[in-house]
């Protein structure tokens, strides 16, 4: 079978085995599979990901003198079955699922960072059975396998331990950032404040449940946020007299979807005190911020990772009955020949927002 493969830290494709399903297996056609910006970062930092994953128990990192098969943002469709399977799809049945397979040791294996286990930038691929959700309504294969960066945005606002007293600012609408934003419209958090460079990123933000959105060129996203974080009059009688020394302001929940070295710090030196901070961009380098800030400002820091089962068919059934534009993030597909230049032309914030792989094609 064809695949769009990494190696030798370029993306070249090439025909390798067909996977074989295993004990509770399946095995699947890949029929469409987004380009996350965790395979952006894999590609330039896969060094790094490798050195990393030491302190990672159980983590087995990745073999970078092997080829390794990206993609795990993806809707298939189920072709057989191994041994053992109970069987509950009809071959033919289009399917998402946890990028993840289970052992029969109970452990867990990545799909999409292995060596050993193909992500779906492959023409077919192995997954587990307990873990595969029936995609409803005939939802679009595309549209489907933009579940799992949905379920990354719906994860970060589930940890962010909302009240519903917060103000909201997200930093950064990218895939992740415009998840965020749509997590937290269906909390019903609003006003909710979004900042990007990007016009085209900006618009998309409004489109997804932002109410106001920033040119960081043009107007300071924090300054913009307390215009609209003001407390009402009732709010600020009701503060203890210490209280009442600060800033008038309602709490900041700060979302910081970028991940490139010095935002952190930037968040740091812009933040009201008693701001949360919830770091769901990944920066793949050494980065420096200044815990004195944090002290001072009694800042809280909450780092997110993924998501659990439930948050993730939670994300698939808002998708699927219309509750959530998934689409509109959609900029482009291509095939597997395509995938290469995908990954180049993802660096243009005007041109895409996410590209889906369809390997069929």
């Amino acid at each position: 079978m064809r695949a769009a493969i990494f190696r030798n830290g370029e993306i070249v494709v090439d025909e390798m085995p067909e996977p074989t399903p295993g004990p509770g297996q399946v095995l699947v056609k890949s029929l469409a599979c987004g380009i996350c910006g965790s395979d952006l970062h894999a590609r330039k930092h896969a060094h790094r990901m490798v050195d990393l994953a030491k302190f990672l128990p159980g983590r087995k990192p990745m073999d970078l003198s092997r080829d390794v098969v990206f993609g795990h943002e993806f809707c298939c469709e189920i072709l057989d079955y191994g041994p053992g399977a109970q069987r509950r799809f009809k071959p033919g049945t289009h399917v998402c699922s946890l990028p993840a397979l289970l052992t029969p040791a109970g452990g867990i294996q990545v799909i999409g960072y292995s060596n050993e286990n193909i992500g779906a930038y492959a023409e077919r691929m192995v997954l587990s059975e307990p873990l595969l959700l029936e995609v409803p309504n005939g939802l679009a294969p595309e549209h489907a396998a933009l579940t799992e960066p949905l379920a990354v945005g719906i994860h970060a606002v589930e940890k962010a331990g909302i009240r519903g007293d917060e103000v909201p600012l997200v930093i950064g609408c990218g895939p992740v950032g415009l998840a965020v934003i749509a997590a937290l419209k269906i909390k019903g958090l609003h006003p909710i404040v979004a900042a990007d460079y990007s016009p085209a990123r900006r618009a998309l933000a409004a489109k997804l449940g932002a109410d106001i959105v920033v040119d960081p060129a043009r107007s300071q996203p924090y300054a913009t946020w307390a215009e609209h974080a003001q407390m009402s009059p009732e709010q600020k009688a009701a503060r203890p007299p210490l209280q009442a020394m600060l800033p008038a302001l309602k709490p900041a929940l700060i979302f910081e979807c970028v991940g490139i070295p010095g935002l952190l710090q930037q968040v740091f030196e812009s933040a009201p005190r008693d701001a949360r901070i919830v770091v769901v961009g990944v920066c793949m380098e050494t980065d420096r911020s200044e815990p004195f800030l944090g002290i001072v400002k009694e800042l809280n820091v909450q780092y997110v990772l993924a998501y659990t089962p439930e948050e993730f068919a939670y994300s698939l059934r808002l998708i699927a009955e219309g509750k959530v534009d998934a689409a509109s993030m959609v900029t482009a597909s291509v095939g597997i020949d395509g995938v290469a230049k995908a990954f180049a032309d993802l660096a243009n914030p005007e041109a895409h927002t996410k590209i889906i792989i369809e390997p069929w094609r």
